[in-house]
């Protein structure tokens, strides 16, 4: 289950009340805002500019164009790199270490391969200085709900959206609705693609065991993810799957690395230990967990796992 889903009702409230701060992108002054990645104390997130071309790319990942260097396809947004072409994504190994950062201005300084960042809130500039440093980098974006404080939340017809997701202003997609849904999330990828990101994290696609206020079925949820894995590869675009247990075992084959949160806490770990069986990675973040209480399990499951607070800034704390 997402995160989103799982947490008691005093943390509903603060992430409801964090989820907002992310969402307008805001760098306010709090103290968590404050924190550097490593859990230092920063006076402000490092901006680092792109640098020479010719920057090795991270461990355990294949070059591919599009990478510092590359050209600028027409009509891509300045700075855009040009993301590579069908069947040349990004191929992620397990073990590689990663950051993940949905709140404020991105942190460029964490020492690790892989960013994961939001799709929105970062501009083709932001991607290209991290290419620059050999990192690749997810495009977070949210495929299986509507979010009323995104920029193209008026092309999602009223009838498309359910019951609450329990974040304010966001409602569960009738994923049943494939051919008015598809294009939609096809715009949205395109601008992760336009944007030079390597590959998406699609989050909230298990609305079919939520209360999302539709008959959905664990069939409609398969047709929904599989329709958003085809058109990420269609973009050369690698893609992850968040969290939805259940169905891993059907999905495997569709996906090229996962997602999931909290899985040692409810003790789901070996659940998605398939990905790393299958070659693919496991990017893996703990809450409520401090990291002598997970890290050994998931390092010998070889996932790539850390423990992050519920806001995503820039903090983490590494296994």
């Amino acid at each position: 289950m997402n995160r989103r889903n799982r947490l008691l009702p005093a943390a509903i409230a603060f992430a409801t009340v964090t989820a907002l701060l992310v969402s307008s992108c805001s760098s306010s002054g709090s103290e968590d805002d404050q924190d550097s990645a490593d859990g230092t104390p920063s006076n402000s997130p490092t901006a680092t500019a792109p640098s020479a071309p010719g920057t090795p790319t991270a461990p355990g990942t294949t070059s591919a164009p599009g990478t510092p260097g590359g050209t600028t396809a027409p009509g891509t947004p300045p700075g855009a790199t040009t993301p590579p072409p069908a069947g040349t994504r990004w191929q992620p190994t397990p073990g590689l270490a990663w950051q993940w950062q949905l709140g404020g201005t991105v942190d460029q300084s964490v020492d690790v391969p892989v960013y994961d960042i939001d799709g929105f809130e970062n501009d083709a500039s932001v991607v290209a200085a991290l290419h620059a440093k050999g990192r690749k980098v997810i495009c977070y974006i949210n495929a299986g709900s509507w979010e009323d404080f995104r920029p193209d939340s008026a092309a999602f017809a009223k009838a498309l959206q359910g019951s609450d997701t329990g974040w304010k202003g966001e409602k569960w997609f009738d994923i049943r609705k494939l051919d008015q849904l598809e294009p939609l999330m096809a715009t949205r990828f395109d601008m992760c693609k336009n944007k030079g990101f390597d590959a998406i994290e699609p989050d909230t696609i298990e609305a079919y065991n939520q209360n999302s206020g539709f008959p959905l079925t664990p069939d409609d949820q398969l047709a929904y993810n599989r329709m958003l894995a085809k058109l990420a590869h269609d973009r050369g675009l690698a893609i992850g799957l968040k969290n939805d247990l259940d169905q891993i075992p059907a999905l495997l084959p569709d996906f090229d690395f996962a997602v999931n949160e909290e899985c040692s806490q409810f003790d789901e770990c070996d659940r998605v230990s398939p990905f790393i069986k299958a070659g693919k990675p496991v990017f893996h973040v703990e809450y409520k967990l401090d990291t002598d209480q997970f890290c050994a399990k998931t390092k010998a499951l070889g996932f790539s796992s850390m423990q992050k607070k519920l806001d995503l800034n820039a903090w983490r704390k590494p296994c």
